[in-house]
């Protein structure tokens, strides 16, 4: 695995024949990323490169966010990206990313506005300005992003589509562990307690899925039930729980074949987020 630190030597970077797929990472790697990773490494084939980057954005945090305690296992990281296969690791630091009068940013208008974009004003701008970035430093074919981050990927094809980038953009399933608790970098913050509580967004979307299936269409009647699951959790504080259009993401009345539960909530200083489709 060769690991490079400098856009330069990222932009030098020789090509191949086959397709190089990148997955975009700020560390901290778990099992959901080994996902991401096999499903990169499919879809580069044989002949193909895996390319997987880690930046920690600072764009993406808020002012007294969580940025300068996020996990940095740089030795961990790199065993891991190691094991996986990684054919390309891009590790860059903040510098090698803006300049210090730095003042040009991506920013998606339309879909960035509700759920994560409506909590954490200015979020999708770091996202879209750094991915931005790293397809320009990196020209993958093809990048992989997680579909437990919903609103991140579907704001990034939209990005794609409205930029021109030729790039697939790949969704991967969310990973999940036993408990059914996603797989999250941010679930390392969570205390015993708050761990065993964690799990209740998930089975509160499941109900809210039988509820649809059993015939309750209606958007309130669904959040109640969802809202009353997660109740049992008394370290679970609600951000926002939402029933939305998976194209728009926008809220709506009634549940239909496109519409998706999101919910995101605080346990502790921990805020984790969680989606499933209602059909």
């Amino acid at each position: 695995m060769r690991i490079l630190r400098t856009a330069a030597s990222a932009r030098a970077h020789p090509r191949s024949g086959g397709r190089r797929v990148l997955v975009p990472t700020m560390g901290a790697l778990h099992r959901g990323h080994g996902e991401l990773i096999r499903i990169a490494r499919e879809a580069a084939g044989s002949d193909g490169k895996v390319v997987v980057s880690i930046f920690v954005n600072p764009l993406q945090f808020a002012p007294g966010g969580d940025y300068e305690k996020y996990p940095r296992p740089e030795e961990a990281d790199d065993s891991f990206c190691r094991a996986a296969g990684v054919d390309l690791l891009f590790r860059p630091l903040g510098e090698e990313m803006y300049a210090t009068d730095f003042s040009v940013a991506v920013e998606e208008n339309a879909l960035a506005n509700t759920l994560e974009g409506k909590s954490r004003p200015g979020h999708f701008r770091g996202v879209c300005t750094v991915v931005t970035k790293l397809f320009h430093l990196l020209s993958p074919d093809a990048a992989v992003f997680g579909e437990k981050d919903f609103q991140q990927l579907a704001i990034i094809r939209r990005m794609v589509r409205d930029l021109n980038f030729s790039i697939e953009i790949i969704g991967a399933p969310t990973v999940r562990e036993a408990d059914g608790l996603a797989c999250s970098s941010r679930n390392q913050y969570l205390n015993p307690a708050e761990r065993d509580q964690a799990p209740v967004l998930q089975r509160a979307l499941q109900e809210a899925r039988r509820s649809v299936a059993e015939g309750d269409r209606s958007s309130q009647a669904i959040l109640d039930v969802a809202r009353s699951v997660i109740a049992t959790a008394p370290l679970a504080r609600i951000d926002y729980l939402e029933v939305v259009n998976t194209e728009t993401l926008q809220p709506v009345t009634e549940a239909g074949a496109d519409s998706l539960i999101a919910v995101a909530a605080f346990f502790g200083q921990t805020r984790l987020i969680d989606n499933l489709r209602l059909s």
